[in-house]
């Protein structure tokens, strides 16, 4: 019989970029705080060695998806690709989205798990997937959610493929929804063709910690999915929370992801004890994320310094039970008299501000643009223009060719296109928020 060891669990570690410098009367403290993961198994051998994880994927069946055919016979194929993707002993199901969520595999509120015969009888189910109906995506997440619900797996995800604006469900459910979802699994969503909305699908996997983009083309849908579902079965450990600790006196102004997307976590902060509190990450595999924090400290007087934050990575356990840190890093302040040392930035501060701000211009101009706000729209789109070809963010400068002349990248010159195509503007709002990570010295 073979004999496969026990996969490794990934190692983290934690590096802190700042200045810690500030002159007399400075409270503001900024950080970037890098967490690597490395080591763990790969894909590959998680398929192997049977790791956990349980994936609902949930695929658009309103009227719409029939409007062209393309699109339905592109997301049967989609998720039969993703299916072929899942490891042996993944728990898996597939829920059809309308108006209402139907279970299409396995059925009677049961996952299954993934082998050869229930890869094989997931997609033959998958035939029988037609166009018709409304869309309530708040129901679908529901319905997920209970499924997911039902699995001891420590990696719960889903995967959302939407066509359309979620017509036929008051805003406030779908928000309830995605509170209530919060925190036990995770889900990236994608929009098919153009006729949905950036807001709803961002906000969808913003909620729930994943990814968002758009597959113009339903042609593409199947590589897209595919690599999805590979990135999901590389996840090994879940739960992930970003722990940050304050002396008294001093708060958290903000944390934000930085890389590989820009993402407030600000508001989801858990209490973690005294002058302590979480902030989720989700799932992670093998990769290496950014978050820039911002500590308020106290005044104090030349010469003094003082550690501002404690950041740690944790993982939940028993109630009660304090957990080792899976990596630790430190934010300090010092106070000095010396002005080139206080008023000098952090290249790595100073880059994710800025592509922060790339992504706020990117979203402010297309807002302005489809208000009829011409002038509005020219100078956020310059400015961004202007970010990303300072921070070497090619990706987003090609995306904005698309939607502005470009006259001078360096000087944020651009004029708007008179005429551009829905895809075009729907994929640069969609992307706005990913970033390109810093270069290290």
């Amino acid at each position: 019989m073979a004999n496969f060891a026990k996969p490794r669990a990934p190692r983290f570690s934690m590096e802190v970029y700042q200045n810690e410098f500030l002159p007399q009367g400075g409270r503001d403290v900024h950080a970037i705080v890098t967490v690597t993961s490395t080591g763990g198994a790969t894909a590959t051998a998680a398929r192997a060695l049977g790791q956990d994880a349980a994936v609902v994927i949930m695929v658009d069946c309103s009227g719409s998806m029939e409007y062209p055919p393309e699109k339905m016979r592109g997301a049967r194929e989609a998720t039969a690709a993703a299916i072929d993707t899942l490891r042996d002993g993944t728990a898996f199901a597939v829920i059809a989205g309308t108006h209402e969520a139907r279970e299409v595999y396995p059925g009677k509120g049961l996952l299954a798990t993934a082998g050869p015969d229930t890869r094989a009888r997931a997609k033959e189910a998958l035939r029988g997937l037609s166009a018709g109906g409304g869309t309530a995506i708040g129901t679908w997440l529901r319905l997920a959610d209970g499924l997911l619900r039902r699995s001891t797996a420590a990696i719960r995800h889903g995967i959302l493929l939407t066509d359309g604006r979620n017509e036929h469900e008051d805003p406030a459910v779908l928000r309830a929804t995605l509170d209530a979802c919060a925190g036990r699994f995770t889900c990236d969503a994608r929009g098919v063709g153009t006729d949905w909305e950036v807001k709803e699908v961002t906000g969808i996997a913003g909620a729930l910690l994943g990814s968002a983009d758009i597959v113009a083309d339903p042609a593409h849908l199947a590589e897209d999915f595919t690599l999805m579902m590979e990135k999901v079965m590389g996840k090994e450990v879940a739960d992930v929370a970003l722990r940050l600790w304050t002396p008294v006196g001093a708060e958290i102004q903000y944390v934000k992801q930085v890389s590989p997307s820009v993402q407030d976590l600000t508001g989801r902060r858990t209490e973690a004890g005294p002058r302590a509190g979480d902030y989720p990450t989700g799932s992670w595999g093998d990769e290496a994320r950014d978050y820039h924090v911002c500590v308020r400290v106290p005044d104090a007087s030349v010469g003094q310094e003082m550690l501002a934050a404690r950041a740690s990575l944790v993982l939940p356990g028993p109630a009660g039970e304090p957990q080792p840190p899976l990596a630790q890093g430190l934010v300090r302040a010092v106070w000095t008299n010396d002005l080139a040392a206080s008023t000098a930035i952090s290249p790595q501060v100073a880059h994710y501000t800025g592509q922060a701000e790339l992504a706020q211009a990117i979203q402010q101009g297309l807002e302005a643009r489809k208000m009829g706000d011409v002038d509005g729209a020219t100078a956020k789109l310059g400015r961004a223009v202007q970010l990303a070809s300072a921070s070497g963010n090619a990706d987003t400068a090609r995306l904005l060719a698309k939607v502005v002349d470009v006259v001078d990248a360096a000087a944020g010159t651009v004029r708007l296109k008179a005429k551009v195509a829905d895809a075009d503007e729907m994929t640069l709002e969609t992307r706005s928020t990913q970033t390109v990570r810093v270069k290290k010295t």
